[in-house]
């Protein structure tokens, strides 16, 4: 089986890729594929800072849903996330395509994100019963306010590159027809010269007076469904830690909050239903691989 994850370097960028198709999926193999490219360019002195692309269709959808419900397997999704926001050299990621749940979650923690005209990007976790569990709750009101963050996370569906930028979500978004990789590393290196730029560092902003005031009617508003759906109040609960705690302990809460949600029989009859839905596509196209992001 062929490494789902290469660095090359070019010039001063060093080029992380993550090719593992059809959707390139977070599973352990790219899991550990994107520690061990990292640990490699930053440990080589010629390079300067480090590009994060995906080869394929889409930066990626996210989580592989397979691993769901089994041992986890190291290094998990918040372990990479962590050692890619951590790095001393400026990361840059490029998102064509989808990227959604741990794969967006992912491109959060770079210092910089930069996208083609057609990518979107989205939180759809809600609809598996999740909310997001690697930072995203953490992460996105920093980047695009609470109360755009709330919006995206309870929606789950994903939006395009113009009102990504709009929002602050991406920094740069490639003219229609210019995403060839010179011109990606061209565009990442202006962006890189700024410098390190951890999301987890910038300041959280709500256009409300009383952030947590807001957040106490918007949960109200979200009275437990007869489905007994935990999602959309976790969500609440999850952003109201990014206000009241410190990021490491409001990161632990969510991760509280998230394994609460995956632990739900709510949860399990949505992925028994999507998987269901998967494979009837399969029966329908026949040869499709079965591998899964968490893009419902």
């Amino acid at each position: 089986m062929s490494n789902p994850v290469t660095m090359t370097r070019e010039g001063r960028c060093g080029l992380i890729t993550i090719f593992k198709p059809p959707v390139n999926a977070l599973g352990q193999a790219v899991r550990s594929g994107l520690m061990k490219a990292l640990v490699a360019a930053l440990d080589d002195s010629r390079i300067e800072w480090i590009l994060l692309q995906s080869g394929g269709r889409c930066f990626s959808a996210g989580a592989d849903i397979k691993e769901f419900g089994q041992a986890p397997q190291a290094p998990l999704l918040p372990e990479v996330i962590d050692a890619i926001e951590s790095s001393p050299k400026p990361v840059v990621a490029w998102m064509h395509g989808v990227s959604l749940g741990g794969g967006l979650e992912l491109a959060m923690a770079c210092h910089y994100r930069l996208a083609a005209p057609e990518a979107r990007f989205g939180l759809p976790e809600v609809k598996l019963g999740l909310i997001p569990g690697a930072g995203g709750t953490q992460r996105l009101p920093r980047l695009i306010g609470l109360e755009a963050a709330l919006e995206r996370i309870l929606s789950g569906e994903p939006i395009g590159s113009d009102r990504a930028l709009e929002l602050g979500l991406v920094d740069g978004v490639a003219e229609q027809g210019h995403t060839a990789e010179e011109v990606r590393i061209a565009m990442g290196a202006e962006f890189a010269g700024r410098g390190v730029r951890p999301t987890r560092e910038q300041a959280l902003h709500s256009s409300s007076d009383d952030p947590l005031d807001w957040l106490a009617r918007q949960r109200a508003a979200l009275a437990l469904p007869e489905s007994g759906d935990l999602a959309p109040l976790k969500a609440t609960e999850a952003l109201e830690a990014a206000f009241t705690q410190p990021f490491d302990k409001a990161l632990a809460r969510e991760r509280e909050l998230f394994l609460e949600c995956l632990a739900s029989p709510q949860r399990q009859a949505k992925v028994e239903a999507f998987l269901a839905r998967g494979s009837d596509s399969r029966k329908a196209q026949p040869g499709g691989d079965d591998q899964r992001g968490t893009n419902p």
